[in-house]
């Protein structure tokens, strides 16, 4: 199953690329709704690196839902668009309620849109056999509160020098 998101944020692609590449980014867009926390011994990163970064998930901070591999990798743009940044989790799941989650896919894009202003993707395809359709809204709605996020605090982020 599929879910997209295609936003025009009020800020440069730079600092859109900045922030999509921030585990503290990642909180702010996902919170109340989920707690992320490092399990990495020297807690997250500043901005993700390649590889594989460890964290546990919690409904609004309080309920466990398992364990998540955030696997990070940065494929090259499509032929033609260098202007194209592209950041994909490929991680796993494991524990509790994550573990029904078989294939995670997690790709963010972003690049210039008129006015000096940023075109973002965000696709989740996922699959999680027979709970696959009950999953899909869910990840839906959780998805259109990062958007909601995203656009606030887009305005906010700081601009590369």
């Amino acid at each position: 199953m599929r879910v997209l998101l295609k936003l025009t944020l009020d800020c440069p692609p730079d600092a859109a690329w900045l922030a999509i590449r921030s585990p503290h980014v990642l909180g702010e867009v996902s919170a109340p709704l989920t707690g992320i926390r490092s399990l990495e011994s020297g807690g997250f990163p500043e901005v993700w690196s390649e590889g594989d970064h460890r964290v546990a998930v919690s409904a609004f901070g309080i309920l466990p839902l398992g364990e998540q591999i955030i696997g990070i990798s940065f494929p090259s743009p499509p032929p033609g668009h260098d202007d194209v940044r592209m950041m994909r989790d490929s991680g796993s799941t494991s524990g509790w309620a994550l573990s029904a989650v078989t294939f995670w896919q997690h790709t963010l894009t972003v690049a210039p849109a008129p006015g000096g202003k940023t075109l973002y993707r965000d696709q989740l395809v996922f699959e999680a056999g027979a709970l696959t359709p009950l999953l899909w809204p869910v990840y839906w709605a959780f998805w259109q509160w990062r958007a909601i996020g995203m656009r606030r605090l887009a305005r906010s982020w700081p601009r590369p020098k």
